[in-house]
């Protein structure tokens, strides 16, 4: 059963690894230590061990704006993405929430439709011949 808590300073290496397994890379250290100072963090933990984490932010216009969600790749598949997008609904209670992902990413795609999100746009631009698509969960 999956356990979904607000992001700890406590986490943050854990989370650096779950990101550098998943990237091969540390770079994102200083955005995920913001994001747990600034209360923009859901972490899951499955039977202790941090799975994956969700990062948001309010600088879509006010809104807010999932900027990422990760998964270690042992954790992938079971659900971890869902709850964390789930848990994230309920604590936003019922405020509109932003997200987006790249056109060639089905799977967030389905993810995104399961759970109630409606395409809201696209950016071209970002990455070269991938657009990305925009979506919103309306409360």
């Amino acid at each position: 059963m999956p356990n979904i808590h607000w992001g700890e300073i406590k986490d943050l290496n854990d989370l650096i690894h779950i990101d550098n397994v998943t990237i091969g890379s540390d770079q994102r250290r200083k955005e995920i230590e913001e994001a747990i100072n600034h209360n923009q963090c859901l972490v899951c933990r499955i039977e202790g061990e941090a799975a994956g984490f969700l990062l948001f932010n309010r600088h879509f216009f006010s809104h807010a704006f999932i900027s990422l969600v990760i998964v270690h790749p042992h954790h992938r598949r079971n659900g971890v993405a869902r709850a964390l997008l789930s848990e994230f609904a309920v604590k936003m209670n019922g405020e509109k929430i932003f997200s987006s992902t790249n056109q060639s990413n089905d799977i967030m795609h389905h993810l995104f439709h399961t759970l109630g999100f409606e395409k809201s746009g696209l950016i071209d631009n970002l990455d070269e011949g991938d657009p990305e698509i925009i979506y919103v969960k309306k409360g």
